[in-house]
Formats: structure tokens, C-alpha cells, sequence
């Protein structure tokens, strides 16, 4: 599951939507609805994104929370270290390799070590 797919969830649930309806209400096929909550689908367009908020009447603070976890939602992440260090490399194969079987306290702190440290972020503005 992406973040954004759980907070989705999370949203549907709250408000006693089924699955189906919300699909209905978006335009969109349950198949997909749900392949976005679990994560089987990539990030979401910004239109739908849009639709969500509207939807839910998701406004300021909560909208840009919703956009963040799309932006933040990509399930087949490519990590390209070509030109950084070979800590930078050890790092990105290691995550690969072992994220799996990290725990959920060890999760989080790895996210918020990394979040006292980061940049604002590169991609889509949505």
C-alpha cells in the first residue's frame, strides 16, 4: 500500500463509502480504485487528485497533505546513484534489498531521520 492509497482508504472508510461508489462518483472503475489503494497502480493524475479533494471537501492543509502523499506514492521506485558516492550506492541497494523485512519502528525512524535532513522535494508540483 502507498501512502496515498492508505490515507484514501483511510478517508472512504470514515465517511461509510464503498469502494464502488467513490469509483462511481470518480469516474473511474472500481478495479483501478482499488489498485490505487493498494498500490498496484502509479502515482495519480492531478485531475483525480482534484476530484478526491472535491469529493471529500478536502481543503488547504488537508488537499496539500493529499497531494504530498501522491507525490510521495510511486510503488516501483528507480533510485539512479550514477555520479554520487559509494555510500550513496551501498545505501540505495541495501534499502532495496532488506526494506522488506524492516520493522515498522525501524521504518519510521529511518523517515524521520531523513526527514529532518531533506530538500524540498523534486517531481510534479500537482
Amino acid at each position: 500500500m502507498t501512502p496515498f492509497g492508505e490515507k484514501v482508504r483511510a478517508l472512504r472508510a470514515a465517511r461509510g463509502m464503498a469502494l464502488k461508489d467513490m469509483a462511481a462518483h470518480l469516474g473511474v472503475s472500481s478495479a483501478y480504485l482499488s489498485a490505487l489503494e493498494h498500490g498496484n497502480r502509479g502515482r495519480p493524475r492531478t485531475g483525480l487528485i482534484m476530484q478526491i479533494c472535491a469529493l471529500f471537501g478536502l481543503i488547504w492543509d488537508e488537499a496539500e497533505e493529499l497531494k504530498r502523499l501522491a507525490r510521495l506514492s510511486h510503488p516501483r521506485v528507480v533510485v539512479d546513484t550514477a555520479g554520487l558516492s559509494a555510500k550513496a550506492t551501498e545505501l540505495a541497494n541495501l534499502l532495496a534489498e532488506n526494506i522488506g523485512e524492516l520493522d515498522e519502528e525501524t521504518l519510521d525512524w529511518v523517515l524521520a531521520e531523513i526527514r529532518t535532513r531533506r530538500l524540498p522535494p523534486k517531481g510534479p508540483a500537482y
